[in-house]
């Protein structure tokens, strides 16, 4: 089986990288890339050179039986796979439904690393959990990086100085990686989720929980927050406008898989928030948890910075690609059999990401 691996158009990060390959010890498979796919993240083609062909763009879509790539590639050049073929991308389904029905007219294969269940065999593919924790971290940073003021408390001739508040909304990979990269930095950290099991996890980072009685739960969610009433998000959003007022730094990570982003931080609260503090908002993508934040934008309301930014881990593309990378091949050590793909629809892992099917197409 002959892989491609495609070069990124609007990302820096690099879905396979050489040392992921050197790991994973795939049998009866070769390597063709796309000249420069890791120009970005610092990764020079010699470094690939060892490990495979570098060629075109049009020939690794041509001569591969399975493309691998990060965001999706238009449709125009998945026509140009060959008949058959598989792609592993992260098509985001349940956001558009219209991704599938697009998919199910080629002639082709495709898997979203983004539907594999987030479940304990699958935890070593999960790249919406590896994402997510750059995410959480970077968010801390850059939060820090625009704020005015320090994090950790600081005693110095000149005076003390108290360490910053940062309030997290979401305690998910990210929330909790931010939590920690906060704490970490020196400040005082408080943190609200709607999933109770999300409170001990919370207080092992010695942060305080923020309660909010009455949310939704589901165990069947595979890990998910779901969807809550107006009325529990309204006591939420009470609860967090008493502490934002004190708070240098917000970040909101709240996401319901495939909804709208809950809007957690209205106007109104960010007009009361302190000047020079800093909402750093990762559901911006899908509407955002902030009601003043813009997708990939960082701006300025009543003297609070707002930064709405869902692809903080395209900000760090050597350890982003390295992590992404080992999550795509963990899934190909598991689907690959003796060189070809094992589709197996009755598998967990193989049924839930395998979106479209070539042979069941209409």
């Amino acid at each position: 089986m002959v892989i491609g691996v495609l070069k990124e158009s609007a990302d820096a990060r690099v879905a396979i990288v050489p040392d992921s390959i050197t790991k994973s010890k795939l049998e009866g498979v070769e390597y063709i890339f796309e000249k420069g796919l890791g120009v970005n993240a610092s990764i020079t083609d010699d470094q690939f050179q060892d490990y495979g062909k570098l060629t075109g763009r049009d020939e690794v879509l041509k001569n591969a039986d399975l493309v691998i790539c990060i965001n999706p590639i238009a449709s125009d050049e998945m026509k140009q796979m060959k008949k058959g073929a598989a792609i592993i991308s992260m098509f985001q389904p349940y956001n558009d439904e219209s991704v599938k029905a697009a998919l199910d007219k080629l002639d082709i294969n495709a898997f979203s690393m983004d539907m594999i269940p987030r479940t304990t065999l699958a935890q070593s593919m999960d790249v919406l959990s590896s994402m997510a924790s750059i995410a959480g971290y970077k968010s801390v940073l850059t939060a820090a990086d625009h704020l005015p003021r320090y994090f950790p408390m600081m005693i110095t001739a000149a005076g003390s100085i108290r360490p910053a508040k940062v309030v997290v909304l979401g305690a998910g990979v990210a929330g909790l990686q931010a939590i920690a990269t906060a704490k970490r930095l020196g400040a005082m950290v408080e943190a609200s989720d709607v999933r109770s099991a999300a409170k001990e996890e919370i207080l092992s980072l010695g942060a305080k929980f923020i309660e909010v009685e009455g949310a939704a739960e589901d165990t069947g969610a595979g890990g998910y927050a779901v969807e809550q009433s107006e009325e529990f998000l309204q006591r939420q959003r009470e609860h967090v406008q008493e502490r934002a007022t004190q708070a240098d730094v917000i970040i909101t990570t709240a996401q319901v898989r495939g909804r709208k982003a809950p809007m957690l931080l209205p106007k109104s609260t960010v007009e009361k928030m302190r000047t020079g503090s800093v909402v750093v908002d990762l559901a911006s993508s899908t509407g955002g948890n902030c009601e003043v934040s813009e997708d990939d934008k960082v701006i300025s309301h009543h003297g609070v910075t707002i930064i709405g930014n869902s692809n903080l881990a395209d900000t760090m593309p050597q350890h982003a690609s390295l992590l992404y990378s080992n999550n795509v091949l963990n899934f190909l050590k598991y689907a690959v059999k003796e060189g070809a793909i094992n589709y197996d629809m009755e598998d967990e892992i193989i049924g839930g990401s395998c979106i479209s099917r070539f042979e069941t197409a209409s």
